[in-house]
């Protein structure tokens, strides 16, 4: 880790010890992000008390009459400054550009990014297998967010995320989270068919049974990410579907149960 990063690191100690003072182990980044930036991600775990054996699952819109959902957000927004803005995420490449306040506003738009220049004003998206990728600029002033499950990087879920932050790509810092392993993630034909085209993809597809690939997400996100301009990139390397006690993994379940990523910047 570099001194910046670690830097970042004793910055968010505030963030880490309240999550172990609740029980909790959830995640936060290791990154080259200024300290006004904070961001973490969920897991299964609902802390300590009374509803600690209940995974916790951000996934499904609340509706009327379904209190467990709405019930585990709330328990989520301790931690934030406010109401994130939530997202109907389609595994493309649609971004939402995020005022203070628009929490509050109409029902979820239909993107899989989402960024923002005002303080307090916090960015999600939910995730399984699919990685949450976090911006920022190396200044704090511009943040965002992305859900890129193969489909959105093929796309370019992550080029238009960059787009939409309006900075040069050199000035932006990025952090992978939790996803689906390269071991665990066989993908068939359509999937090597969407980055055949890409020459530098070619070490994160690497073949398996007949007409079966293991694909990398990460590795792909950072081929994605370097030939977009963006040099600082930090990681964690967690396989959501091998390790059942700590997340949610749809390729594993089969369920809707998701945790979230969640970034904001403070004043």
């Amino acid at each position: 880790m570099n001194e910046s990063a670690l830097a970042a690191h004793h910055r968010t100690t505030s963030l880490r010890e309240r999550f172990a003072v609740a029980g909790l182990d959830w995640i936060v980044p290791c990154w080259d992000a200024p300290s006004k930036v904070q961001a973490f991600v969920t897991t299964r775990s609902a802390g300590a008390g009374p509803d600690a054996s209940v995974p916790l699952d951000l996934g499904r819109e609340p509706w009327p009459g379904n209190d467990d959902i709405a019930g585990n957000r709330r328990r989520a927004q301790v931690y934030l400054p406010g109401s994130p803005r939530w997202l109907e995420q389609v595994h493309g490449t649609g971004v939402v550009r995020v005022a203070r306040g628009e929490a509050h506003g109409p029902p979820p738009p239909k993107a899989d990014a989402a960024v923002t220049r005002d303080v307090d004003t916090v960015l999600a998206v939910r995730i399984a297998d699919c990685l949450p990728v976090l911006f920022s600029a190396t200044d704090g002033s511009v943040i965002g967010i992305a859900h890129a499950g193969w489909r959105g990087l093929a796309s370019g879920v992550l080029e238009t995320t960059l787009r939409a932050m309006d900075r040069a790509p050199s000035d932006i810092v990025a952090w992978l989270g939790p996803c689906i392993g390269a071991t665990a993630f066989e993908v068939g034909p359509d999937v090597e068919a969407a980055f055949a085209a890409d020459g530098d993809a070619v070490d994160a597809l690497r073949a398996g049974r007949p007409g079966k690939w293991h694909a990398d997400l990460h590795r792909l996100a950072r081929r994605r990410l370097a030939r977009a301009g963006v040099a600082r990139v930090d990681a964690l390397a967690a396989c959501t579907a091998t390790d059942a006690a700590r997340f949610f993994s749809f390729r594993r379940d089969h369920t809707t149960a998701r945790m979230a990523a969640f970034i904001w910047r403070t004043g």
